[in-house]
């Protein structure tokens, strides 16, 4: 499978994980979570939870408020909170 906007794939040999990672930044803060074929049974399962993710996290971060043109404490502890109930 190809890799999409904010998401790569992982397919190297030489290591121990492959799967997909989603990686989104938004006014100077980087959100990135990797998301296993071993632990969601496969690499489409693991790639349609990484775009699901992908879509809550996007727009978790377009309807938030902005302190000096950063993303608030809360939207981020938000975000962080998100990814790992992944």
């Amino acid at each position: 499978m190809k890799s999409k906007k904010n998401l790569t794939r992982f397919t190297y040999e030489t290591t121990a994980f492959q799967g997909w990672r989603l990686c989104l930044s938004r006014t100077g803060t980087t959100f990135t979570k990797y998301f296993s074929d071993k632990k969601y049974g496969g690499e489409r399962k693991a790639l349609k939870t990484a775009d699901a993710t992908l879509a809550e996290l996007k727009e978790l971060l377009d309807n938030s408020r902005k302190v000096n043109g950063k993303l608030s404490k809360s939207t981020i502890a938000k975000a962080q909170k998100l990814l790992k109930s992944a």
